[in-house]
């Protein structure tokens, strides 16, 4: 009787591993109810039916700082893309998939170029690897909803993987202080580059000094970038999107 119960313990304990082993967050669509996600998610689809859509930036706070740090910088770089902003603060993979997909962001949109970055708000809460398959599974419902759109899937930027307290140089956060987790999703996302619909672009060093540091200046709080940080931004992904603009069938 005890061995029978024994076995059925570890039998359910098993069980239970490999169930925890299949769920992964990141992969998992989620909505988000606060208010500010919501005024954003509702504002998105009012854009989509507003006006045409060429290039389309899709993400989370670095994203949405275009409207904010980098608006001058857009208005600068991107106005003749017939550009949109579909980034929200906070947002994780989970959250864009849940609104490319149940939230149908992408139903009265048809942009020519994505420009994707996500994944730096699951690195508290997941694995690289996880978050690796949850921007894969943005990439491939791109690719199903739109696909004759050229992606163009950025590195997730660099972050400092301390309290900004606790950095030796208050003003420049070092290599070796950076989140190394950044890394390594970036390596595994870089495999989705396919040569002819995604192209993974790399601009990370646009932002690190000689040494492999990270300035206050380019991102005040070691992860949004400032105005400069935006400048950098356009600078190192014009060229690219005016390339992928002119791939992209009509």
């Amino acid at each position: 009787m005890r061995r029978s119960f024994v076995l059925a313990a570890v039998l359910f304990a098993a069980t239970s591993l490999v169930a925890q082993q299949k769920t992964n967050s990141a992969t998992t669509p989620l909505e988000r109810k606060d208010a500010g996600s919501v005024r954003l998610h509702k504002s998105f689809l009012k854009r989509a039916n507003e006006r045409p859509v060429d290039v389309l930036f899709l993400g989370d706070s670095i994203t949405q700082g275009w409207s904010g740090n980098g608006k001058t910088v857009w208005k600068e770089h991107f106005n003749n893309w017939k550009p949109a902003n579909f980034g929200i603060g906070g947002d994780r993979t989970e959250h864009v998939l849940w609104r490319i997909t149940e939230g149908k962001e992408l139903e009265n949109v048809d942009p020519k170029v994505v420009v994707l970055m996500i994944g730096t708000n699951n690195v508290g809460s997941n694995s690289a690897e996880q978050i690796a398959d949850g921007v894969k599974d943005i990439v491939g419902e791109l690719r199903k909803q739109k696909p004759k759109a050229k992606i163009l899937l950025l590195a997730v930027f660099p972050r400092s993987g301390k309290s900004t307290r606790n950095l030796k140089d208050p003003n420049v956060c070092a290599a070796d202080e950076l989140q190394p987790k950044i890394k390594q999703i970036n390596d595994i996302i870089a495999k989705l580059d396919d040569g002819k619909f995604v192209t993974y672009l790399d601009i990370n060093d646009k932002f690190l000094n000689d040494k492999g540091g990270l300035a206050k200046s380019i991102m005040p709080d070691y992860l949004h970038p400032s105005k400069e940080g935006y400048v950098i931004w356009a600078k190192a992904i014009e060229a690219k999107v005016e390339s992928l603009l002119k791939q992209a069938k009509p």
